[in-house]
């Protein structure tokens, strides 16, 4: 029918490039600027997806020229981007890149930035479209975000877009968020605030709607009828390495569950959306939230359970316990592991548990959804050798490494007899495609520059995610009597198996 739009497609994102815009990176200083973001937007710069007078200003404390910095991001180029570095982009790139130190109480050094920005509006033609990006400690993001509504960087009289980008931690429990949301929504609008999960920027995770709403063998089984379980599972081999200050005000339970892995679930969980578009897929997420069971600090342990790496092996060298690490209190309460059982009250989950993992030192790298279907409601094959113990059947989402999505069910082995064995039907990006994954931030960023908010966390979802796990940080202020409880290079501590024991279940070892 002439003149008819498919709902559902509205909003569905294409891949276009960006129009002329400026990205001011606050923290320029720090290891993600040189290890993630630069590397990102010289990619997009790579693949034509940014304007010919796209530029980046990094800004910090550091005193520095435009040409040191020019350099230092060179550097960290040849050594961190993953495509390599092509001379005559890097060329054109680097000479988009500016520097201008800034102190976040020192009101002067913003109208030097000001400044800055309105020469490169002029320069190189990029309109009064600035993204600013907060890449420092949470504790500048309320500083600099008031200084920039101070100096007028918040909108442009002239038609130009103003959108700042967050970094996570955003708070670090309900009451610091919902200040932190009062303080940018003061000089910001919502929807000129994004707040960034670079988990939701992976590709494999990004692949869950379309594998679930693209696909009519999926979605009717996507319900408390067919699936007994799910498991998100975030682990690292590594400890903490030069983040030990960090870590022991965050710990694992704020660095992973409250945010990336809680990200994760709402989309695994979450109904169709009425159309692809930011906002219904985000009043989609934001439901699930409101549908998670709460529950008291008296009832923590039937909900969380938690853990401490001490001295063990990892890959077959020995490593230290986490109390020995640098930075960190030899007496510390810091969790290294946590896991939270989310039940949702809704139709379509009722009593169907979803289980959130992430450690340190674990045996493996691994992040990966895996959701587990009930098992066929007559055991046809019972008196079948090994029927009995025949893996349920599981859907793997791999988001890293080797990503891809693996379908494990029963197959009947060669032969005379009826032996059943567990067979795995695999897809990987890497051999399905032809072209690489981009990195989450890539994705991001890009999605920054065309105002794009599908993939960052809306203000009411981020508030009311703090709020559900409020019970289990005010209950860990507590000292744990029994840390360190697991040795590094195990799967974490015999409370979490017990954990899923009691409910005569077990965590998969991918």
């Amino acid at each position: 029918m002439e003149g008819y739009k498919n709902p559902l497609s509205e909003g569905l994102r294409l891949q276009k490039s960006a129009e002329p815009c400026t990205v001011i990176i606050f923290g320029a200083s720090g290891d993600l600027t040189k290890r993630k973001l630069v590397p990102a937007l010289y990619s997009l710069a790579q693949q034509n997806l940014v304007a010919s007078g796209f530029s980046v200003v990094g800004t910090a404390r550091t005193p520095m020229s435009h040409e040191a910095f020019r350099t230092a991001m060179s550097d960290a180029l040849k050594e961190f981007a993953e495509t390599g570095v092509d001379s005559t982009v890097l060329e054109n790139f680097i000479a988009g890149l500016y520097y201008c130190a800034t102190d976040p109480g020192d009101s002067k050094s913003y109208d030097n930035l000001a400044a800055l920005l309105d020469q490169i509006d002029r320069d190189r033609g990029t309109s009064g479209n600035r993204l600013f990006y907060l890449s420092t400690p949470p504790s500048l993001y309320g500083p600099i975000v008031a200084q920039l509504g101070a100096h007028g960087q918040n909108k442009d009289e002239k038609g130009g877009w103003r959108r700042i980008i967050i970094e996570k931690p955003f708070g670090r429990d309900l009451e610091s968020a919902k200040q932190l949301n009062r303080d940018c929504l003061k000089v910001f609008q919502e929807d000129q605030l994004y707040r960034i999960d670079h988990y939701l920027g992976k590709e494999t995770v990004q692949n869950v709607m379309v594998l679930r709403f693209a696909n009519g063998i999926f979605e009717p089984l996507w319900n408390r009828q067919f699936i007994q379980h799910v498991q998100i599972t975030a682990a690292e081999s590594i400890g903490v390495e030069n983040r030990g200050g960090y870590y022991e005000t965050s710990g694992a339970f704020r660095d992973m569950i409250q945010n990336h892995l809680m990200q994760v679930m709402t989309l695994v969980a979450m109904e169709p959306p009425v159309a692809m578009d930011a906002n219904s897929i985000r009043d989609e997420k934001t439901k699930v939230t409101r549908a998670i069971r709460e529950f008291t600090i008296d009832q923590v342990d039937q909900f969380a359970v938690r853990g401490q790496y001490g001295e063990g092996a990892v890959g077959g060298k020995k490593a230290i316990g986490y109390c020995q690490e640098q930075g960190v209190n030899p007496n510390s309460n810091t969790e290294t592991y946590a896991a939270l059982k989310v039940l949702i009250d809704n139709s379509r989950w009722a009593d169907v548990p979803f289980y959130l993992r992430s450690g340190k030192r674990l045996p493996r790298r691994v992040s990966e959804i895996a959701i587990q279907f009930r098992r066929p409601p007559h055991p046809l094959f019972r008196q079948t050798r090994r029927a009995g113990d025949l893996d349920p059947n599981f859907l793997i989402i791999r988001v890293q490494p080797d990503e891809g999505i693996s379908l494990k069910f029963g197959a009947k082995l060669p032969g005379q007899a009826v032996n059943i064995r567990t067979v795995n039907m695999d897809f990987l990006y890497g051999t399905s495609f032809s072209k690489r994954s981009p990195e989450a931030y890539e994705r991001l960023l890009l999605d920054g520059m065309l105002g794009d908010s599908t993939l960052f966390a809306r203000g009411d979802m981020v508030e009311r995610s703090w709020e559900l796990v409020m019970p289990v940080i005010e209950k860990w202020k507590e000292p744990a009597k029994n840390f360190p409880n697991y040795a590094a290079g195990e799967w974490g501590p015999k409370e979490a198996d017990d954990f899923l024991e009691r409910e005569s279940r077990r965590w998969r070892k991918p």
